[in-house]
């Protein structure tokens, strides 16, 4: 994996990495792009309207999502008739804030993010293509540029041709386990389907995803049917604000039943605001390449166990090789956070930004040790 122009220092090949899976993350009408992943889990596909020019948040876009919505009940509360709109209700006022977005023989899904167009989607739809066409829940169909991408996040903006667009509320704050949600976008080419269910788990990572360069962390989780079209639509809750970007589902076919992630709004919001503002999104930069421990690699390492994340390669004069980590290292721990995969490692380190100063604990040999990492910049080759 590129990182920059400086040639990494390479560990000796090791044995046993895994098991390679397909994980489809392509979002072409019935042919998902498959990729592979060091992992022995199932295979992971990826698949109120407000007239401002800004989205309305309830939260720092800034700010690493916490807490309970208020305003975001329960589906104990939804079954009752207290506190929100029905589902009908919410899908009513949320479909023309929902897109379709048209690329090459492919598709996807996007929200509104801007009344003057702006409009939200994965970066993996549109990957490769700087022209798209978006569509409307009003039949209509206008041409698309796609103004920036941010393939760490998965996230991109999409300039549609057409103002006074209806902005929904992107709610910020992290929804409770157990809260209704609203799933709306194109899974196959059905133009605002939705479909409903809960928020059936947070902070989730996908395991194995790491491999691929693109890691699925901090995903919020739901039992509401995602399919492949779905990529880059809404996920709202109960109140009708937008609460994440559908992201990926695991399949039927590995024996899963309504499992499907969406990126959390503050994610969202967080990284939009950048690519509108800078062209960009800034991510931190530790300097290292990771792979998961399997049992050969701890056997061949004389390791106790498969939790951590072997140190594969270390970028020349970046922030690890400046705090000592060296390639087969096992690191155990970052910023205060337990590490069993690379996916704990790349979820501790995405709050943080260039120039912050975290801990590193790493297990070299017999030996434990705490290194200080000032963490870089990511650079723009490693966005690729």
């Amino acid at each position: 994996m590129p990182y920059d122009a400086a040639t990494p220092r390479q560990l000796p090949a090791l044995v046993g990495r895994g098991v390679r899976v397909a994980v489809a993350i392509g979002v072409a009408m019935g042919v998902p792009v498959s990729a592979a992943a060091c992992t022995g889990t199932s295979p992971i596909s990826r698949a109120q309207s407000s007239p401002s020019s800004t989205p309305s948040a309830t939260s720092s876009a800034g700010a690493s999502p916490s807490g309970s919505a208020s305003g975001s009940p329960s589906l104990g509360a939804i079954a009752a008739g207290a506190g929100s709109a029905q589902i009908p209700d919410i899908a009513a006022r949320l479909q023309p804030s929902v897109v379709t977005i048209f690329v090459g023989q492919g598709l996807g899904s996007g929200v509104v993010y801007t009344a003057d167009g702006l409009i939200l989607t994965n970066e993996h739809v549109v990957r490769g293509a700087t022209a798209v066409q978006v569509g409307f829940a009003d039949g209509s169909r206008v041409t698309g540029t796609v103004r920036a991408t941010d393939a760490v996040t998965d996230l991109a903006l999409v300039q549609a041709d057409r103002t006074n667009l209806p902005v929904p509320t992107y709610q910020t704050i992290l929804p409770r386990i157990g809260d209704l949600d609203v799933v709306i976008g194109s899974p196959l080419g059905f133009e605002n389907t939705v479909t409903a269910g809960i928020v059936s788990g947070l902070h989730r990572e996908i395991p194995g995803s790491a491999a691929e360069g693109q890691a699925l962390v901090e995903l919020l989780q739901t039992d509401a049917a995602i399919s492949p079209g779905n990529s880059g639509g809404a996920v709202v809750n109960g109140a009708g604000e937008v609460i994440g970007v559908s992201e990926a589902y695991i399949p039927p076919s590995s024996g899963a039943v309504s499992l499907g992630f969406a990126i959390p709004a503050a994610t969202v919001v967080d990284v939009a605001e950048q690519l509108r503002t800078n062209g960009r999104a800034e991510h931190a930069f530790a300097g290292i390449e990771q792979t998961p421990i399997t049992p050969q690699i701890a056997n061949q390492l004389g390791l106790p166990n498969t939790d951590g994340a072997v140190v594969l390669s270390v970028v020349r004069a970046g922030p690890a090789d400046q705090a000592g980590m060296r390639p087969g290292d096992v690191l155990t721990a970052f910023d205060g956070k337990p590490v069993r995969t690379p996916e704990d490692f790349l979820a501790a380190l995405r709050p943080h930004r260039p120039g912050d100063v975290v801990t590193a604990t790493v297990r070299r040999g017999t030996q434990t040790q705490q290194l200080s990492l000032t963490l870089a910049g990511r650079p723009a080759a490693a966005n690729q």
